[in-house]
């Protein structure tokens, strides 16, 4: 059995595959696993909250660790198998080989987007009621507050940036975990990337679908034992809203993602590995005996 790597032009033919599967999925299989991929991920959140709170390691050591647990997330999309909008902006080498249309790929887009934050803000319901914010004193808790507060903060043009490098970091990832033999090399090619991304502070749109929300419903909802626990008030977080998440954070994240995972990561590669290449035909149009395989591309087709 052949253990090594693929290739790079071979990860884009794969990429390309990938891409025309996940496009037509059914739309129900394609949300239910949209849900799951924003509860994975929120767990890897909730990981990386957890061990870097309570102060009791330099910032260097504290965004390291951090980044290396919050790895968890996208371990488990990858491995067991979820859809991710970050990763689904890899789909835009499918579009540019015009094996996957453009309406398709949004279609897509939408439906994991809105699938992952489902999910998210109901994984984030159930930590935020099972009282895990309240261990340590309160410090739990406090953690995902200073959390929230420091995105909610960003102005919309270093949001959009932050949201560039992350999601490139992100597409790399599952980039490399394509030319992946095992599970080991999955696991391994998925971890420094993602590593980087959380330790550097940038901006990912569907870990965002918890790290502020988090903070939102402490900030509404935690008991007066935890404020004076931490010796802190709700006062203290006058950033952390509904508004100044959704479009304050979230939107020009989302933007930022788009641009780092579809552009800087899909088209570069489509452009060195797959521009010009013979393509199979394209998903949601006639074939050449006039035959429409797969129409209305993404609705009630099968992956």
């Amino acid at each position: 059995m052949d253990v090594d790597a693929l290739l790079p032009p071979d990860v884009a033919r794969r990429a390309e595959d990938v891409g025309v599967a996940k496009v037509t999925m059914p739309t129900e299989s394609l949300f239910v696993l949209a849900v799951v991929a924003g509860a994975f991920i929120t767990l890897g959140a909730v990981f990386s909250t957890v061990v870097t709170a309570g102060g009791g390691m330099a910032p260097g050591p504290a965004r390291l660790l951090g980044g290396l647990v919050f790895s968890l997330g996208l371990v488990l999309v990858v491995v067991a198998g979820a859809e991710l909008f970050t990763g689904n902006a890899l789909v835009a080498i499918a579009t540019a080989s015009r094996r996957v249309r453009v309406r398709a790929l949004l279609h897509n887009w939408l439906i994991v987007y809105v699938g992952n934050f489902v999910g998210a803000l109901l994984t984030t319901l159930g930590v935020v009621w099972s009282g895990i914010y309240e261990r340590g004193d309160g410090a739990v808790g406090l953690r995902a507050l200073d959390i929230a507060a420091a995105k909610t903060s960003l102005a919309a043009d270093e949001a959009v940036i932050l949201g560039v490098f992350a999601n490139a970091l992100v597409c790399l990832a599952v980039w490399l975990s394509l030319s992946a033999r095992s599970v080991t090399d999955k696991i391994l090619a998925v971890t420094f990337p993602i590593t980087a991304f959380v330790a550097a502070g940038f901006e990912h749109s569907i870990a965002n679908m918890y790290f502020i929300p988090a903070g939102l419903f402490l900030r509404a909802w935690a008991p007066a034992s935890f404020w004076a626990a931490t010796g802190t008030g709700p006062g203290d977080y006058a950033t952390v809203t509904w508004p100044d998440f959704l479009i304050g954070n979230l939107l020009p994240v989302t933007i930022g993602n788009i641009v780092g995972g579809a552009v800087l990561v899909g088209l570069v590669y489509w452009f060195v590995y797959r521009r010009g290449r013979a393509h199979d035909e394209t998903v949601g149009e006639p074939s050449r005996d006039g035959h429409r395989p797969d129409a209305e591309v993404g609705s009630e087709t099968h992956g």
